[in-house]
């Protein structure tokens, strides 16, 4: 599912999906903030994310970004979708496993390594 109105799909109640736009604690992750050029932060995105291993671009228009990560061993896939929120100055993340209940916290980890180099590429 995409994005709709600035809203990335909501998680579901198993536990291997996170995203930024969720309330409960046990789904919850932080957006990547950002000052300046809302274009600038969503091209270091873009260079961040396709760098990380096994990164598949499905979309990409500018304020939607769909990309697929495959796990190394058994070939599963992740779904990552990111938003801007121009207004926010945020951009809203989403990650979840495509098949499975439990990801084993790899989604998590997943968002935790994008957030520091997210963090090392902007500054605190």
């Amino acid at each position: 599912m995409k994005a709709v109105n600035g809203r990335l799909p909501p998680c579901p109640s198993s536990p291997n999906c996170v995203g930024s736009q969720e309330t409960e604690a046990s789904h919850h992750v932080d957006p990547l903030p950002f000052a300046g050029d809302p274009a600038q932060a969503w091209a270091r995105l873009q260079e961040i994310v396709l760098a990380m291993p096994r990164t598949q671009l499905v979309e990409d228009d500018g304020d939607y970004l769909h990309v697929e990560f495959r796990s190394k061993l058994f070939r599963f896939v992740d779904d990552v979708q990111f938003v801007m929120d121009r207004k926010q100055s945020v951009i809203e993340v989403r990650s979840a496993s495509r098949l499975g209940h439990s990801d084993l916290g790899v989604n998590r980890r997943r968002m935790e390594q994008l957030q520091t180099a997210w963090r090392a590429a902007v500054g605190p």
